[in-house]
């Protein structure tokens, strides 16, 4: 069961656009699938909500998460809300085709000026959205408001500074190091992971507590070397290689042979590491 509400006047204010540095190909939404469903034990493990529980993913993008969330938490009045009508077009999709019994209603607008109430949610969860804004503070404290007190927020980020591979390579890194550099210039921070604490807490949220979750592949784990390494984190720096030549970052020639000793980390004898790190709070 599937509702729409309207986007507000305001869905794209001023002052709050942001830039999705991965941009909304095609592609991007495979990939971001890729990884939802390839790190979904790793992530939304000791995350559900009650039945019944009014929670809301705020930047539920192709809705990649969305159907982890919903299949750990049956039962949950879920408000979906996005910036993007062409990404909540594809949530829609992926969850009517997924768990098209779920009670989900789809907000087209910004999370830093979200029409409801205060206080109109139990729960709030919200993934790899925070290192796309340009003051996630300021985006945390608008979630605070419409979460009644004692609910809680989940965020989840990764963080870029935490990939290290076999073998190792000064190319592949400094290609890493771009796609860093162009999320910084579209007003986001790509090493935003080892901040949530003190963004969370700056916000006004209590009872802050943030765990790693490491990602290692290699020849032992081939699904998460293929699912992770290449299909994700791979491709992500791939997407990026007509913006860091268009911000003259660098060469077509080098960045394609950082991208190339980047693979090698998913090849036989190669090894990939990150770390994403989840974070919970409480809103007092």
């Amino acid at each position: 069961m599937t509702t729409q509400t309207t986007a507000p006047a305001d869905a794209a204010a001023p002052g709050h656009h942001h830039d999705y540095v991965h941009g909304y190909s095609q592609a991007e939404a495979q990939r971001l699938g890729d990884q939802a469903d390839t790190l979904a034990e790793l992530l939304h493990a000791g995350t559900a909500y009650p039945a019944g529980s009014r929670v809301l993913e705020a930047g539920c993008g192709v809705g990649a998460q969305t159907v982890h969330l919903l299949a750990a938490s049956p039962g949950v009045r879920l408000t979906a809300a996005d910036l993007s009508a062409q990404s909540l077009a594809q949530a829609r999709a992926r969850v009517a085709a997924q768990a098209p019994a779920a009670d989900v209603t789809w907000h087209h607008g910004d999370l830093h000026r979200l029409p409801f109430p205060d206080g109109s949610f139990d729960h709030v969860f919200l993934c790899f959205v925070l290192e796309h804004l340009p003051d996630p503070t300021a985006g945390l404290a608008a979630l605070r408001r419409v979460l009644r007190p004692g609910g809680t927020i989940t965020v989840i980020e990764g963080d870029h500074g935490s990939a290290f591979f076999h073998p190792e390579s000064p190319a592949a890194r400094r290609t890493v190091d771009h796609l860093v550099r162009l999320q910084a210039r579209a007003g986001g921070d790509g090493l935003l992971g080892r901040r949530l604490h003190p963004l969370l807490t700056a916000a006004g949220f209590a009872r802050v507590s943030v765990r790693p979750r490491t990602v290692f592949a290699d020849d032992a784990r081939p699904a998460l070397v293929e699912g992770f390494t290449r299909r994700t984190f791979v491709a992500m720096v791939e997407s990026v290689r007509a913006e860091a030549l268009a911000a003259g970052l660098t060469t077509p020639e080098a960045f394609d042979r950082g991208v190339a000793e980047l693979r090698r980390a998913a090849e036989p004898g190669g090894t990939f590491h990150y770390t994403f790190f989840k974070a919970a709070a409480v809103r007092p």
